[in-house]
């Protein structure tokens, strides 16, 4: 009997092992995973029709948050997620535009950076008209912002209502699209 009872704390003993080396485990991963979210590459789904056609409403993408958080500010043409500084909802996305000190111009449809028009073949000729009467053009962009613009400029909350942008705001810049799979690849 002593040996019966004898495999039976064994058996408990290697049960409680294994429970917490999982408890541990699982832990460890849910640290590293926050730790990737917070600091390298975090997941976004996409909540408007702003960005159509290069980027479908409900598309998951994969913002990489690694050049802006150690040497480099959002650049021209960058895909950026971003805080809504309205609140809903509670990120954004939507293409870099212009940056601190380039003057923005809206003129017969058509954006203008440093009075040069810009070749926009992503916005499929829709026309880039002012949104909020509070934003006068030309606009300068002021230090420490950015201004950005959704591709489907005519149905997008973009700088031309909200204003510019803080870099600070800024949570990375979108590199990949991951879902639907038909969707699958790199954004530019």
């Amino acid at each position: 009997m002593a040996a019966g009872s004898k495999a039976t704390g064994n058996e408990d003993t290697s049960t409680l092992r294994w429970l917490v080396e999982t408890a541990l485990l699982v832990g460890l991963a849910f640290i590293l995973a926050q730790g990737v979210k917070a600091f390298l590459f975090q997941p976004f789904v996409i909540p408007s029709g702003s960005m159509l056609p290069t980027i479908q409403l409900g598309n998951r993408v994969i913002a990489e948050k690694i050049s802006y958080r150690f040497s480099d500010d959002p650049e021209y043409k960058d895909i950026v997620v971003f805080k809504n500084p309205q609140g809903e909802p509670p990120i954004l996305i939507k293409r870099v535009i212009a940056t601190e000190g380039q003057t923005v111009d809206l003129r017969e449809g058509r954006v203008y950076v440093d009075d040069k028009p810009l070749d926009e073949p992503y916005t499929y000729g829709k026309p880039s008209l002012p949104l909020n009467p509070m934003i006068t053009y030309p606009f300068v962009v002021p230090a420490g912002y950015v201004w950005v613009m959704g591709d489907n400029r005519t149905n997008s909350g973009d700088s031309r209502e909200l204003g510019p942008i803080a870099v600070s705001a800024v949570q990375g810049r979108a590199v990949w699209t991951y879902w639907p799979p038909k969707a699958f690849g790199s954004l530019e």
